[in-house]
């Protein structure tokens, strides 16, 4: 039986690792941290979340909730333990960040079939008779490392710049300002909520559209990923794009005024402790100074302590449409698998998925056997499809440069029959039934 090398100790790299290693597997996972360091993690640990603790909705019936559901009965295992770390959190799914990572890594560490190198891997063994290579190096992947997928894929990565939100200490957040509620009185009333007027709302905008930025360095082309634009590129948008985005007070009535504010920014538990929120949606690549100055017109933050300020980082991913298999084997090397957001999935629940349907697919592989596909139905499945086929589905256009890593939502999940769409207009229902279609073909590929 063949052995697997698993390359990356994010997200997607260690759910591989364990599913593997569950299936009988010998499995060694690299990971270079601390050895070497990127410019956007902080900690050398297993599974750290970078940019944000939440891992999205956990409203049934809802595509985010299908993909977790999925992982769940398949047997998951970093979703098992995100729901064992969930801080509250309205009706989405956020984790105590280091707990997290924590209770990944006694996973890791202790699975007898697993063993745990710190070294920076800079070669792929493409054609090894005893080795299959996941690939699940994330979107930071170092420059050698790089060059070398290059040199194999003969083709150009693409590269979009995704960004950190900031952090603040939630004892010097003015509580009298603002107040606790969920949109729409979803799930419990976990967020924090800050309300503008319209003109704290000016004030405001006009500060974030004159702030300086972090300067572009040579090699730098800032071409910013559409689903996290930084807040202020998106303030220079027009005057109310913000309110329509990452500040939209709908469904937010405020308790002292019986109405939604102006505008208001949520702040989101960043821990078990509750000692430290997020700023849902602000990412940011304003240079600090701006950042302390600009972020502490928001009200109930005027005297705040930011225990971590909003950063750029470069992302990195495949040419997947041309590149990958629906096994997420390269086409010219199928011993190598690439999972996670090096593969062309964007967000933590969707990386995590990659990287489970890698770790299945390399253990078929390592037994011989012929991996199937995730059914197309299932949102594995569905998004799976996207990243090998966006350009048939009109996603590229015959462009490499058009392709785009993309969340699960149920565009990418097949409609319901013509006939069923006609008869069923509420999208919920639509929805709902989606789900349940998906879930049982799921179970079906599960048990074959």
């Amino acid at each position: 039986m063949k052995k697997i090398k698993v390359i990356g100790g994010g997200l997607a790299g260690p759910e591989a690792a364990l599913q593997a290693a569950n299936a009988g597997c010998q499995v060694t996972l690299y990971e270079m941290r601390p050895i070497k360091s990127t410019e956007a993690h902080q900690t050398s640990d297993f599974a750290e979340l970078v940019c944000s603790n939440s891992l999205k909705s956990e409203s049934e019936n809802t595509a985010p909730w299908l993909l977790k559901q999925e992982m769940r009965l398949a047997g998951g295992a970093l979703i098992r333990e995100a729901g064992a770390t969930a801080v509250p959190a309205g009706h989405a799914l956020a984790v105590d960040r280091i707990a997290f990572s924590e209770r990944v890594a006694v996973l890791l560490v202790t699975h007898p079939n697993i063993t745990i190198q710190r070294e920076e891997v800079t070669t792929l063994e493409e054609d090894s008779e005893d080795t299959l290579t996941i690939l699940a190096s994330g979107p930071l992947t170092s420059a050698p490392l790089t060059a070398e997928l290059q040199r194999l894929t003969g083709a150009d990565h693409l590269a979009f710049y995704d960004s950190i939100a900031p952090i603040v200490d939630a004892t010097t957040i003015n509580m009298d300002r603002v107040y606790m509620a969920a949109r729409w009185d979803k799930g419990t009333a976990d967020y924090i909520n800050c309300p503008f007027t319209k003109e704290e709302y000016d004030v405001f905008l006009d500060a974030l559209i004159d702030s300086q930025t972090v300067e572009e360095k040579q090699w730098e082309k800032l071409d910013y990923f559409e689903g996290c634009l930084p807040i202020e590129v998106t303030a220079r948008r027009g005057r109310d794009t913000l309110r329509f985005g990452p500040m939209k007070p709908a469904g937010l009535t405020d308790p002292k005024t019986g109405r939604w504010p102006y505008a208001c920014v949520q702040l989101r538990q960043e821990n078990l402790r509750a000692d430290s929120y997020n700023l849902v949606g602000f990412q940011n690549h304003i240079k600090f100074g701006d950042q302390q100055r600009i972020l502490r017109l928001i009200p109930g933050l005027e005297n705040a302590t930011f225990l971590r300020y909003g950063q750029i980082h470069r992302n990195t991913y495949i040419h997947a449409p041309s590149l990958l298999t629906e096994t997420l084997q390269l086409k010219q090397h199928p011993n190598i698998l690439i999972a996670g957001q090096l593969s062309g999935v964007e967000g933590y629940t969707e990386s995590i998925a990659s990287g489970m349907l890698a770790g299945r697919y390399a253990a078929a592989l390592a037994h011989g056997q012929t991996p199937t596909p995730a059914p197309r139905e299932s949102a594995h499945g569905s998004l799976m499809h996207y990243i090998t086929h966006a350009e048939d589905m009109g996603g590229g256009k015959g462009k490499a440069n058009k392709f785009q890593p993309a969340n699960i939502t149920f565009d990418l999940i097949p409609p319901l029959e013509e006939e069923l769409r006609k008869k069923i207009r509420d999208k919920k229902e639509r929805h709902r039934l989606q789900c349940d279609r998906a879930l049982e073909a799921w179970n079906a590929w599960l048990t074959a």
